[in-house]
């Protein structure tokens, strides 16, 4: 059976996702030519262009979809959980599985910031799991806490939880990490 016009639409724009994904984590965003991921593909450049405004949108393609791989692990353990604390330290664990995918880490944690800036990679953040990390948050310490607060701890967890991953990727003990957020989240409720 042929597929219809929308079903190659998305074949191909799947194609070059998945090839500027393995090309972004074998080579970087900087050493990745356009030419390379329409090779790897197998489509053509007008391909590209017709799905993606630039290297750039196609980079933030591959990151959104990324970002929310690693939020519907969260969420599919988290939300389920009894207290908010199980919930969050639950969504700990699942936010280091899912960031020990290979490539992930680099591709969220480095290379975001460094291609679309503070503002650009925060904000697929933000879209994603942080949104679920600061409802977690806001249960634990309940509707009493200001919500400027709220915002700078889920902003200052949120690093922490991206600084345990790049440790545990580089070989950090992740039990010690683990270990660790369970600490803070107990002195925020102290």
């Amino acid at each position: 059976m042929a597929r219809s016009n929308k079903e190659r639409t998305e074949a191909t724009r799947l194609a070059l996702i998945e090839a500027a994904r393995r090309l972004f984590v074998e080579k970087g965003y900087a050493e990745t030519a356009t030419p390379d991921i329409v090779g790897e593909a197998g489509v053509t450049r007008g391909a590209l262009y017709h799905h993606f405004e630039d290297k750039k949108a196609l980079f933030r393609a591959v990151l959104e979809r990324e970002a929310q791989a690693v939020a519907e692990r969260i969420e599919a353990v988290s939300v389920p959980a009894g207290t908010p604390r199980e919930a969050l330290l639950l969504g700990a664990s699942a936010y280091f599985d899912a960031m020990a995918a290979p490539g992930r880490t680099r591709l969220l944690l480095l290379e975001a910031p460094a291609v679309l800036g503070f503002e650009g990679a925060g904000a697929i953040e933000r879209d994603n799991a942080e949104s679920t990390l600061e409802t977690g948050l806001s249960a634990l310490l309940g509707p009493d806490v200001e919500a400027g607060k709220l915002v700078a701890l889920t902003g200052l967890l949120s690093a922490a939880f991206d600084r345990a991953a790049i440790a545990i990727e580089a070989g950090g003990d992740r039990k010690a990490y683990e270990g660790a957020i369970a600490a803070l989240l107990d002195g925020l409720r102290a």
